[in-house]
């Protein structure tokens, strides 16, 4: 008989409509004085990703772009500017706001210009965190478009040879739209294991494997509170290190935001302006190819793939996104799944 196993512990969850938590972040957004445009645009983007079951870019973030507004890191006032250099090309100026809603206004203004010439591509400069990638390759797929973004994050990876932190976290989305809403949607970032779940495990005092951060001398360490003072690992080594290179100064040289380490750790100086840069690249896919061609052929590749999948695995290989539009489906049909101390702290926000 086994000694004294420890019990899961039961996840309570409840469930409620997506415009009404759409509503609640909207109004957090707006006790913080917010623009109420913007403020229902970020809440759209955090409320998405919690659907998709990115939760750790999706309503939990809140509380933390309130206290940026609130401390000056971000400026809750803010229009983006948006001017057409070319007719395929967007210059943005987020004017320093909340990065989910100048993305949303980025993404819109590139799949504008590739309605009208076939691509478009939109640079953002002056922006902050701007979250997950998925609701906005969600939000390109179901118009109909194809597209590749990207944006520069806080040093929290070395280069390789290097001794401290100077690499942002970068993150790369893709997606293929799909006639029948089963799109493609990639969306990744470039160290092993996202920073938030580091944080989760030094909060739950549980350690973590050793391939994903160090602690502050460089070293691989499985102690999660000492990785919480070094730094994170990409993914395939130097490769991983120097694609997360590329992709922030593709984006910052371009766009005219900062790099590197010019941009400040918001979690210790949630003060300071971030001057985050995005990229949005836009392909009307109906130029290439008809939406049901796209569509087959994301079936070919299904089938591919599944023919692929080893005889003992659980599931077979999938494609990026399958889950995540499963978990978005289930929470429209069901209503979004929410930990009620989240949503207390969601209506204490909203002051309701």
């Amino acid at each position: 008989m086994p000694g004294n196993p420890k019990k899961r512990a039961v996840k309570v969850v409840e469930r409620i409509a997506e415009c009404e938590l759409v509503g609640l972040v909207g109004s957090a957004f707006r006790a913080a004085a917010m623009r109420a445009d913007m403020a229902d645009d970020a809440a759209r983007m955090l409320v998405t990703a919690e659907m998709m079951g990115i939760s750790t870019h999706g309503v939990s973030r809140t509380g933390y772009y309130v206290d940026r507004m609130e401390k000056g890191g971000v400026n809750p006032d803010a229009t983006p500017i948006i001017t057409a250099p070319a007719a395929a090309l967007r210059q943005v100026d987020g004017q320093n706001g909340l990065g989910a809603a100048v993305a949303f206004r980025a993404m819109t203004s590139a799949m504008e210009a590739a309605r009208e010439v076939g691509i478009g591509a939109a640079f953002c400069r002056a922006s902050s965190h701007l979250g997950a990638l998925a609701p906005l390759l969600l939000q390109a797929a179901e118009a109909g478009f194809a597209a590749i973004c990207t944006t520069n994050t806080a040093p929290m990876i070395a280069a390789p040879g290097g001794r401290s932190p100077i690499l942002g976290n970068q993150p790369l989305g893709i997606t293929i739209p799909d006639t029948g809403g089963r799109h493609l949607i990639f969306d990744v970032a470039l160290s092993v294991a996202a920073r938030s779940k580091v944080r989760q495990a030094a909060a739950a005092g549980i350690p973590i494997p050793d391939s994903w951060a160090t602690d502050a001398q460089g070293q691989p360490t499985t102690d999660a509170a000492e990785a919480m003072k070094g730094f994170m690992q990409a993914i395939g080594g130097s490769k991983g290190a120097n694609l997360s290179l590329a992709l922030d100064l593709f984006t910052a040289v371009l766009s005219g935001s900062s790099f590197l380490s010019e941009i400040p750790n918001a979690n210790q100086n949630p003060e300071a302006v971030s001057n985050t840069g995005h990229l949005f690249l836009v392909i009307d896919a109906g130029r290439l190819l008809s939406p049901q061609s796209a569509s087959d052929r994301l079936g070919v590749a299904r089938s591919l793939l599944k023919e692929s999948a080893a005889p003992d695995a659980a599931h077979g290989p999938r494609l990026p996104g399958d889950r995540a539009l499963a978990s978005l489906a289930e929470a429209r049909a069901k209503g979004v799944p929410i930990a009620p101390d989240l949503l207390g702290r969601l209506k204490a926000l909203a002051r309701v």
